[in-house]
């Protein structure tokens, strides 16, 4: 079940990759929503490692 899941995460990220390069080229409205969300999610994750790794500090 586990790795079924992680097909199905991979298969978005990948997806939503593709659309980040395709609306970058031009493509349609619907692949600029998709890149939008990805971009935001994309975001999303990489503050949440910012502030997770700003409050592991082992002094």
């Amino acid at each position: 079940m586990a790795v079924l899941l992680l097909c199905g995460v991979v298969a978005l990220v990948v997806g939503g990759c593709a659309c980040v390069v395709w609306a970058a080229r031009g493509g349609p409205r619907w692949a600029r929503i998709v890149a939008a969300g990805t971009l935001a999610a994309a975001e999303l994750v990489s503050r949440s490692g910012r502030t997770r790794a700003a409050g592991d500090s082992d002094d």
